[in-house]
């Protein structure tokens, strides 16, 4: 008796399908037939077991700037497929491509029970966003590693196609879902962990049941000595940026700042400026910014004499639903330019 074919459709982003590159992040979805550019070696990997009948593209500009939008069309796109089992990616360490490719995993098994596997390398945002809702492939960093990602992704959709076991994520090579599932051991709860301590204590390789969350250490910088000599500047991650947002930060998931000129601007001007934040309301900071970005009041105190002066450039980012690695990346890539412009201080400022 003949196995039935796997239906797979392959999510990629412009790049991949083959739409073109940056200057095409802004197309929005689109279906062509059969497998392209990395969907060919997909089909490959695949074998006879499934077939590449369609493949889903989008911009990973106006997946970033409209998600659950872009989500819903990516779905509605799906409808005609009849897919078993979609494949996104891989993304490798491209964070607006991972955060797509994450976002369509999760939301084809909430709204169609399509089962869904992505790739990532583990410094991509979206592993942060989507480990725990989608099963996400551990590649390399590069497209170098394509084929060995392509490779493992199919092995895998093709186990959750067909409700087999994938293993743990050790085994299955993906990233922990933070699933704790009863298995039947040949030791108790109590003998494994003896085991491991001894294997600790003696310096012999061991693996942990349990994955512990790594939490990074700030140590707090010198207090300034002198303020009325001291230049501050002022940082805010509640979106606040020129009006048409020209540096196109995200809504949520920011992966950008932008840096933004107040010299001589006293107070910030209603009219030039808005929010590009969805975690709050906005209207209060549209109708004056100066109660996001005090730069009215650090006006005053650089008048009398308090600070020496406020920096001539104002930092500014989305903090809704940051993952930790893009928030690094901000964070280092503000506070360099920051020490480049001899700042004392800053004064962070949130929803």
């Amino acid at each position: 008796m003949q196995t039935r074919v796997i239906r797979v459709v392959h999510y990629l982003n412009q790049f991949f399908g083959g739409v073109g590159g940056e200057n095409k992040a802004d197309v929005g979805p689109q279906v062509r037939n059969g497998p392209i550019g990395p969907g060919r070696a997909l089909q490959s990997a695949l074998g006879g077991q499934g077939e590449v009948v369609a493949t889903v593209i989008c911009g990973d500009n106006y997946f970033a700037e409209k998600m659950e939008e872009a989500a819903e069309e990516v779905i509605q796109l799906l409808g005609s497929c009849r897919a078993d089992v979609l494949i996104a990616g891989p993304a490798f360490d491209a964070g607006r491509y991972g955060i797509a490719c994450g976002a369509v995993c999760k939301a084809v098994e909430n709204k169609l029970g399509i089962p869904a596997v992505t790739g990532m390398h583990e410094e991509n945002p979206g592993v942060d966003l989507f480990s725990r809702n989608v099963y996400i492939v551990r590649t390399g960093e590069t497209v170098a590693g394509m084929a060995d990602a392509i490779s493992r992704m199919a092995g895998m959709a093709l186990k959750l196609a067909a409700n087999q076991d994938v293993g743990r994520p050790s085994e299955g090579g993906y990233f922990s879902r933070g699933l704790l599932v009863n298995v039947m051991a040949e030791k108790t709860g109590a003998e494994r962990v003896v085991s491991m301590l001894l294997a600790k204590l003696k310096g012999e390789p061991f693996e942990s049941e349990v994955t512990l969350p790594k939490y990074g250490r700030v140590e707090p910088a010198p207090r300034i000595k002198q303020m009325s000599s001291a230049t501050i500047a002022l940082v805010t991650d509640g979106g606040l940026v020129p009006r048409g947002n020209p540096d196109k930060i995200e809504n949520r998931h920011a992966t950008r700042f932008g840096a933004y000129s107040i010299n001589l601007v006293d107070p910030l001007n209603r009219d030039g400026y808005e929010v590009v934040h969805g975690g709050y309301d906005e209207v209060f900071v549209n109708e004056d910014p100066n109660r996001l970005l005090p730069v009215d009041v650090m006006r005053d105190l650089e008048k009398e004499g308090v600070i020496g002066k406020l920096h001539d450039r104002f930092y500014s980012t989305s903090g809704l639903a940051s993952v930790v690695k893009s928030s690094e990346k901000i964070g280092k890539g503000i506070a360099e330019q920051l020490k480049a412009g001899g700042v004392s201080g800053a004064i962070l400022t949130s929803t």
